[in-house]
């Protein structure tokens, strides 16, 4: 049985997903506001990850966090895989829970406000090989819920799928993940943190989507 948490502490959430190099950091006080910043990289990420990580983290410690969040995917492998792996290994030396985000469902929060309360998001983004990464979601007090989890498809099968879904959806259209999206990665785990969950650094993997070496 879950319990709220009383703790006094901090969370870290990086997104890596794309070009951008996301972070973002608060209490784990569900109304205190979220310190973020964004950093347009591309290839430079895996230069100055770590530099922008020991810039931004202060006035905090790294002794003042509780959890650590990370997006993980799909997006691009390499981004992806970088934030993924530091993410696990900060978890691990620190000992501290580490919470798994979908970038995909990072964007439906994004936009939650947007859309009817009841109503599903179906997140598309570009993916290679005339496949879209697709999923849907349902933005609740408590989080996320997962209609249909993250996975590639083609466009017919994804028309398909929508045409199946039981109630009118929104659909939200990506070219590719947005570090922006940081600040929702952080809430999503935040909610999860508070609801008494602590999940092992080592259950978080990068979804890929795709086998990065096909053509």
């Amino acid at each position: 049985m879950s319990s709220i948490s009383s703790e006094v502490g901090y969370g870290l959430a990086l997104h890596t997903c794309g070009s951008e190099l996301g972070l973002a950091i608060a209490s784990v006080a569900e109304s205190a506001p979220i310190r973020c910043q964004v950093w347009d990289l591309g290839r430079e990420l895996s230069s100055h990850l770590h530099d922008y990580l020991q810039s931004f983290l202060p006035p905090q410690t790294w002794s003042d966090l509780t959890f650590l969040a990370v997006a993980i995917g799909p997006g691009s492998f390499t981004s992806t895989r970088i934030g993924v792996v530091t993410a696990r290994t900060l978890a691990q030396q620190l000992n501290l829970p580490l919470f798994p985000v979908s970038s995909l469902g990072a964007s439906a929060w994004d936009i939650r406000g947007q859309v009817h309360p009841h109503t599903p998001i179906a997140v598309q983004q570009v993916a290679r090989r005339e496949q879209y990464f697709v999923a849907v979601y349902q933005p609740l007090p408590s989080g996320l819920e997962t209609i249909l989890a993250d996975v590639a498809m083609t466009d017919p099968q994804w028309q398909e799928t929508r045409a199946q879904l039981p109630h009118p959806h929104h659909l939200l259209e990506i070219t590719e993940p947005s570090g922006k999206s940081v600040s929702s990665v952080f809430h999503l785990a935040r909610l999860a943190y508070n609801q008494g969950k602590r999940p092992h650094w080592s259950a978080t993997l990068p979804f890929y989507g795709q086998h990065p070496v096909e053509r």
